[in-house]
């Protein structure tokens, strides 16, 4: 059986932490916000919040969540030297 070092023990926590995270931020935009939409009945850029947000805006944190997992973990592969090598 493999030993597992103490950085990749560390490497995976990091991992697990920040996808947990975002994964939380995923399902508040996509549930929570979506379930309560009647209720937030004011205007944003000159559209009802719930008809942007639905429409626009959940689209953009999505891709605020990809922009964001990705760089991170670029940064955290090379912090714990698992970072692919460019050949």
């Amino acid at each position: 059986m493999e030993q597992v070092s103490e950085n990749h023990k560390q490497y995976w926590a990091k991992n697990l932490r920040i996808t947990a995270i975002l994964l939380a931020i995923w399902f508040v935009v996509t549930f929570v916000v979506g379930w309560y939409a009647r209720d937030l009945s004011f205007n944003f850029f000159g559209w009802p919040f719930s008809f942007w947000m639905g429409g626009q805006g959940a689209l953009i944190v999505y891709c605020l969540i990809i922009a964001f997992y990705a760089s991170y973990m670029g940064k955290l592969d090379i912090e714990h030297n698992v970072a692919e090598s460019e050949e």
